[in-house]
């Protein structure tokens, strides 16, 4: 429920950003929302609902490829949002465009902090580059800054070309505070030191499509027996995975480091 909450929660801000900074200026957002700001300047379409359609066939290829839990949990960010595009009043808080855009993009990236954090996404170009990403080991972060870069060509020869720098500008100071508030890294290490190993090796392999290294270790100063377990995943699973060890041993330590690359069995399907 508290998860449920969240997402809702981030998506309905990402709506206030968009519909009291971003749209009354022409600032477009990243992805697919953006293209969705568009369509919705350029036509009497409603931005939430362009926002649900545009979404609607990559979620539904997502189903397929990339997990069920992921895609419900980021239908539930999409759905959330485009009801928040369609219901909340569009209103320029503020005159200058360029204030709007940095606040835009703060309120935007703090919404999308929000989500990423509960296993889930807003959806749009995130799906569509862990898609490329799903056999190949392409660099997310290049997919998605080169799909941006398009919505921004788009909207300057579409809107005008100062629409598109504050574009540019919100989709900076977005990714900047996504940073501050959520990992950007695809995949990441944990290691995971505890009493209870055997029981945290199972509940690992249950819930986890990942493979796990089992170690002994001992306390350098107490001397007590522990168990080192080690595993790499990618960023979407990191909430789930730290509630879980939080259940089966809430005194564990755990270290997540960055992951830069990966040599052999990865599982890049089990997002």
């Amino acid at each position: 429920m508290y998860r449920a909450i969240a997402i809702i929660a981030g998506s309905v801000l990402i709506g206030f950003a968009y519909n009291w900074f971003l749209i009354p200026h022409k600032v477009l957002s990243s992805g697919i929302s953006g293209i969705a700001m568009i369509i919705g300047i350029l036509t009497p379409a409603s931005t939430g609902t362009m926002n649900f359609l545009l979404n609607l066939p990559l979620l539904i290829i997502g189903f397929m490829k990339l997990g069920k839990r992921f895609v419900l949990h980021t239908l539930l960010s999409v759905v959330a949002l485009s009801i928040a595009l369609y219901v909340i009043p569009l209103r320029a808080v503020s005159t200058d465009p360029i204030l709007s855009a940095v606040f835009g993009g703060v309120l935007t990236g703090i919404g999308v902090g929000f989500v990423f954090r509960q296993s889930a996404s807003t959806g749009g170009f995130d799906i569509i580059a862990m898609l490329l990403t799903h056999k190949k080991e392409f660099p997310l972060g290049a997919i998605l800054s080169a799909m941006n870069a398009v919505v921004v060509f788009v909207s300057g020869f579409f809107v005008n070309w100062d629409a598109a720098l504050y574009t540019m500008l919100s989709i900076f100071v977005t990714g900047k505070v996504v940073d501050a508030i959520h990992t950007r890294h695809i995949k990441l290490t944990l290691t995971i030191i505890t009493r209870k190993g055997e029981e945290m090796k199972q509940q690992l392999l249950t819930n986890l499509v990942r493979g796990v290294t089992l170690m002994n270790g001992e306390g350098a100063y107490s001397r007590e027996d522990r168990k080192i377990l080690m595993t790499v995943i990618s960023r979407y699973e990191l909430a789930s995975l730290k509630q879980l060890i939080q259940s089966v041993d809430p005194e564990a330590f755990v270290n997540i480091t960055e992951t830069v690359e990966v040599m052999g069995l990865f599982r890049r399907d089990a997002y």
